[in-house]
């Protein structure tokens, strides 16, 4: 069992930064973990992934601007966000997959970007 919690959204204004946490509970080392974002009207999406393997992956339109990061004794993974724009506006969800294939989701946090 893995218990996720976000925190860090907010409201920021245009070229702005924002870092999102997530705290989890549970052995999460052999999971995969990442972000996600669902907009509104939109389908959710994924945004980055950190790897048991510690490898990563960023979906093409955050490349260059958001940084996965991960710390498996703390039991934390990281969102920097930098370069935002309104289109960033969203629900961010952290999210665990382990090797059972099951996947955890925190409750989201809301990420805001006005123009």
């Amino acid at each position: 069992q893995v218990h996720l919690v976000e925190s860090g959204g907010g409201l920021v204004q245009y070229g702005g930064s924002l870092r999102l946490s997530c705290a989890a509970e549970g052995f999460i080392t052999i999971y995969d973990m990442g972000w996600y974002r669902r907009a509104p009207g939109k389908q959710r999406e994924l945004v980055a992934t950190f790897t048991a393997r510690r490898t990563t992956n960023y979906a093409d339109f955050v490349k260059g601007r958001f940084t996965i990061t991960r710390d498996n004794v703390k039991k934390m993974l990281w969102l920097q966000m930098d370069s935002l724009k309104p289109e960033d506006t969203a629900v961010y969800y952290c999210n665990a997959n382990g090797p059972s294939g099951r996947d955890y989701w925190g409750q989201g946090t809301q990420v805001t970007v006005s123009s």
